[in-house]
């Protein structure tokens, strides 16, 4: 019986973490939405994301970089327009939303949906004369 018992609560607290998302399914999910993510309880950035796999990033500072995702190896990675070098990612969707898995620097190492909404990223124009 105490086998029995401590099976239970074994896997009542092993559960399964959410699958890691396909392309397919990431971006079925992310397409004509804009998400903000959080890190360690602060506002971190938000991303539109555009049909055909576009994307606009943003730090919440009105600047705005275009770029665009596919998938590798599993995962997701970005290439914008200022920084050509890949920027790869895991995503998971859990009942709170996106969690972002870095993958590289442990500095960052994850992210996690905030809001999510229909409205575009609030960019500001070009810096004429700077």
């Amino acid at each position: 019986m105490r086998i029995l018992v401590l099976f239970s609560l074994f896997f009542a607290v092993a559960a399964p973490a959410a699958a890691q998302m396909t392309a397919a399914e990431f971006d079925a999910y992310t397409r004509g939405q804009t998400f903000y993510y959080g890190a360690g309880g602060a506002p971190y950035g938000g991303e539109e994301y555009l049909p055909d796999r576009r994307v606009r990033w943003s730090f919440l500072d009105g600047e705005c970089q275009d770029g665009h995702w596919y998938e590798e190896r599993g995962l997701i990675c970005f290439v914008y327009d200022n920084r050509p070098e890949p920027q790869c990612w895991s995503f998971e969707r859990t009942d709170k939303g996106l969690i972002a898995r870095f993958a590289g620097d442990e500095s960052l190492s994850e992210l996690y949906e905030v809001r999510r909404s229909e409205a575009p990223l609030m960019c500001l124009g070009p810096k004429i004369g700077v």
